[in-house]
């Protein structure tokens, strides 16, 4: 598998679809009739810990033949995710539309980690599902954590003691994800230490545990110590192990000496 790190230049656009280029494309992704689902990481609209827009709409712009694209978030203590997508507003488009998973009507019910949960219709397949997170040091990583915001109701707290089986409950319930994002314009260290260093660096990835990995070796950490990788691996989920991913465009050496030279 190949996880793509390539520098972002003045036109993001560009630099997504060389990323894109790399890993060798999503022509299986990007069809006429296949519906889009994006789920940007925002805890906190409030805050600049979050994908940027212009992030965002590369990966808008890569699906160019997809019918509707669906951007989405769900309700927290923060907000509602409706508050949450208003970041995104220049993007929304007739074909691009904010989707508050909260507020779906059409569900499916599912056991999630031994529980009951109702999840939006809109996440299965064979709509695409992308995740796009910000760049970070946590042991519980940022694209699979991503998918907790798939989780409809507000108060996600009760399921924070069994955290780890709940994201890859949801990643097994919706099909996996089909495309990982890693948006390095804002490197932070931790939730705790707020936004940090700018990266400048957007990684890409069609294996979504190999670009958390790579994501997480940027910091020095080993993937293979963080349970949420762990555990995804031992479920086929995807490769961990830093030393069987092919890194391709920058290395992870360029990200790691752009967040120190700052």
């Amino acid at each position: 598998m190949k996880v793509a790190i390539v520098k972002l230049g003045r036109d993001p656009r560009k630099s997504f679809a060389q990323a894109l280029k790399l890993i060798g494309g999503i022509d299986d992704l990007n069809k006429e009739k296949r519906k889009v689902v994006i789920k940007p990481g925002i805890f906190d609209h409030r805050k600049k810990n979050h994908p940027t827009a212009a992030v965002v709409e590369s990966i808008i712009m890569s699906f160019n033949k997809a019918p509707k694209i669906y951007l989405t978030e769900s309700n927290n203590y923060k907000g509602t995710g409706t508050d949450r997508l208003r970041l995104y507003d220049e993007v929304i488009s007739k074909k691009v539309s904010p989707f508050n998973l909260s507020e779906d009507a059409e569900t499916r019910r599912l056991k999630i980690a031994g529980e009951k949960m109702d999840l939006s219709h809109v996440l299965f397949k064979p709509n695409a599902f992308v995740s796009v997170h910000v760049l970070r040091d946590s042991e519980m990583g940022s694209i699979l954590k991503n998918l907790f915001g798939l989780v409809p109701i507000r108060e996600k707290v009760r399921y924070h003691k069994k955290l780890v089986p709940v994201l890859l409950d949801l990643y097994e319930a919706v099909g996996g994800i089909d495309l990982a994002v890693l948006d390095g314009t804002n490197a932070y260290v931790s939730i705790t230490s707020g936004v940090g260093p700018k990266a400048d660096f957007v990684f890409v990835g069609r294996d979504a545990v190999a670009v958390e990995a790579v994501g997480a070796a940027v910091f020095g950490n080993d993937p293979l110590k963080m349970k949420v990788v762990r555990q995804a691996m031992k479920r086929g989920l995807g490769e961990g192990d830093v030393s069987k991913i092919e890194v391709v465009g920058n290395t992870i050496e360029d990200v790691r000496a752009r967040i120190k030279a700052k």
